[in-house]
C-alpha cells in the first residue's frame, strides 16, 4: 500500500480492512509505551524528585488529553461519516471546525496554565522548593505549547477516519524517534535536566506537526482547507456536542486514577511498585484493543455515512471477534503465568506474591475491558458516544467506594478487585446496550 493510499472501509473483506487500519495504531501505541519507559528511565537518573515534579505536571497533561477528545472524537465520527456519503463540502466543513476548535481549546488552555501555574502546583502539597519550581517550569513549558499537541490529536483522528492510519503512524514515531534522542542531550549535555525533557517533548510535537502538514499538501483530504476562515458554529456545535461526554469521561477517568493512586500509595512502596509495573503488563492488553477500537470507529462511522447498514454489523462482529479471542489469550496468560511475567520486570522474592495476585486478579477482566473498548468505538463512530460515557463515568467512579471498601477487607488486593470487578461490569453492560441499540435502530445484530 502506498503511503498515501488510504484503506478502503467500504468495500472488500472486512477482516482485512480492519486489520490494515489497527496494525499502524497499535505499532504507534506500543512505540509509545517503549518511549515512555525510556523517557522516565533518563529522568529517573536526575533523581526522585525530578520523578515526582514531571509526574506531578503530568497530571494536567493527561487533563488536557481528556479535553482534546472533545475535538477529536466528534469530527473523527462526523469526517467518516461525510467521507462514506461522498459529501466532500461536509467533509471540508467537519475538519476545518475541528482544527479551529482545538486551536482555540489549547489557547485558552494554555492561557490558564501559565497564568495559573503556581496555584496549580500547590493542590499537590509539595515541600520541597526545588521539587515545586521544577514542576512549575516542566508544566508550563509543556502545556503553554499544549497547541501542538492539540493539533496533532485532530490531525490523528481525521487521518484514522480516512484509513490513513500509516501516515499517523510515521508521523508520530518520527517524533517519537527524535524525542529520545533530544532526552539525553538536552537533559545531559545542555545540563537543562527537567526544563531539558519539557523542551524535547515540545520540540519533538513541532516536527510531528510539521510531518502531519507535509502529508497534509499531498493528500486530497486537507486540500482547500482554510483555518482562517470565519468559524461555522453549526459544525463546530455538532462536533463537540458528540465530543462532549467522552472529553468528560476521559477528565473524570484521570481525576479517579489519581485518587485511586493515593489509595494504593497508603499500602506503601510495594503496592506502588506492583502497581506501575503490574500496568505496564497490563497494557499490551488495552493497547491492541485500542487500536482496534480506532479502526472499529472509523470502519463504522464510514459505512454508516454510506448507509451500508449490513457492513457496519458484520464490521461489528469481525472486530469483536478479533478483540474477544485477543482479550481470552491475555486473560488466560495473566491468569494461569502471572510469575514468570512479573518476574522478569522484578527480582525480589519478596515482592513477587504482590505481582502474582495483581495480575491474576486483573487478568479475569482483560477480555471484558477488550470487549469494551471495542464496543465503544463502534458506539463512537456512529456518533453515539453518551451511551460508552455513562457507563464508564458510572462504574469506573463506583471503584472509590468498591476500593475502600474491598481494600477494608483485603488490604491492597480490595483494590485489584475493585479496578477488575468494574471492567467486568462495563464490558457486559456495554456490549449488551449496544446490541439492544442496533436491534432498535436500522442496524440490526442478529
Amino acid at each position: 500500500m502506498k503511503k498515501n493510499q488510504s484503506v478502503d472501509l467500504l468495500h472488500g473483506p472486512i477482516f482485512k480492512s480492519l486489520s490494515l487500519l489497527a496494525i499502524p495504531i497499535m505499532a504507534t501505541y506500543f512505540i509509545q509505551m517503549a518511549y515512555n519507559l525510556v523517557d522516565m528511565l533518563w529522568i529517573g537518573f536526575l533523581g526522585s524528585g525530578a520523578v515526582a515534579s514531571v509526574g506531578v505536571s503530568g497530571n494536567f497533561m493527561y487533563l488536557a488529553n481528556g479535553l482534546v477528545n472533545m475535538p477529536k472524537i466528534g469530527s473523527q465520527a462526523l469526517v467518516g461519516q461525510s467521507l462514506g456519503a461522498n459529501n466532500k463540502k461536509e467533509t471540508k466543513n467537519y475538519i476545518e471546525a475541528a482544527f479551529q476548535s482545538s486551536i482555540l481549546f489549547a489557547l485558552i488552555y494554555g492561557i490558564i496554565i501559565i497564568v495559573f501555574q503556581k496555584n496549580l502546583i500547590q493542590l499537590f502539597n509539595l515541600k520541597d522548593s526545588t521539587i515545586i519550581q521544577d514542576a512549575q517550569n516542566y508544566l508550563w513549558i509543556t502545556c503553554g505549547f499544549i497547541i501542538f499537541s492539540f493539533v496533532n490529536q485532530i490531525f490523528t483522528g481525521i487521518l484514522t477516519a480516512a484509513g490513513h492510519s500509516k501516515n499517523t503512524f510515521i508521523a508520530t514515531t518520527t517524533g517519537l524517534v527524535l524525542n529520545l534522542i533530544l532526552d539525553p542531550v538536552l537533559i545531559f549535555v545542555c545540563n537543562l535536566r527537567v526544563i531539558g525533557a519539557a523542551l524535547a517533548t515540545i520540540i519533538a510535537q513541532i516536527i510531528v506537526t510539521l510531518v502531519f502538514l507535509y502529508d497534509a499538501k499531498k493528500l486530497d483530504l486537507f486540500q482547500e482547507i482554510k483555518l482562517l476562515s470565519k468559524p461555522d458554529k453549526n459544525h463546530i456545535s455538532k462536533i463537540l456536542k458528540i465530543g462532549f461526554p467522552p472529553s468528560i469521561q476521559s477528565m473524570l477517568f484521570t481525576c479517579i486514577s489519581m485518587y485511586i493512586a493515593r489509595l494504593i500509595s497508603s499500602f506503601g512502596a510495594i503496592s506502588v511498585a506492583v502497581q506501575k509495573v503490574g500496568s505496564q503488563i497490563e497494557s499490551i492488553s488495552w493497547m491492541a484493543a485500542d487500536g482496534f477500537s480506532a479502526s472499529i470507529n472509523a470502519f463504522t462511522s464510514q459505512n454508516y455515512g454510506a448507509k451500508n447498514y449490513n457492513r457496519v454489523q458484520k464490521g461489528y462482529k469481525t472486530g469483536m471477534l478479533v478483540v474477544g479471542l485477543w482479550g481470552l489469550l491475555t486473560s488466560c496468560i495473566l491468569i494461569f503465568l502471572p510469575g514468570p511475567i512479573f518476574s522478569c520486570f522484578i527480582h525480589e522474592s519478596d515482592i513477587l506474591p504482590y505481582g502474582i495476585d495483581y495480575l491474576v486478579i486483573l487478568g479475569f477482566s482483560q477480555l471484558f475491558m477488550c470487549i469494551e473498548i471495542a464496543t465503544q468505538g463502534a458506539f463512537n463512530g456512529l456518533g453515539k458516544t453518551l451511551p460508552p460515557s455513562i457507563v464508564s463515568i458510572v462504574f469506573t467512579s463506583a471503584r472509590i467506594p468498591m476500593a475502600i471498601v474491598f481494600s477494608h477487607f483485603l488490604g491492597v488486593n480490595g483494590v485489584w478487585w475493585a479496578i477488575s470487578i468494574s471492567s467486568i461490569i462495563k464490558g457486559t453492560i456495554l456490549v449488551t446496550w449496544f446490541i439492544l441499540y442496533s436491534k432498535r435502530q436500522t442496524i440490526k445484530c442478529q
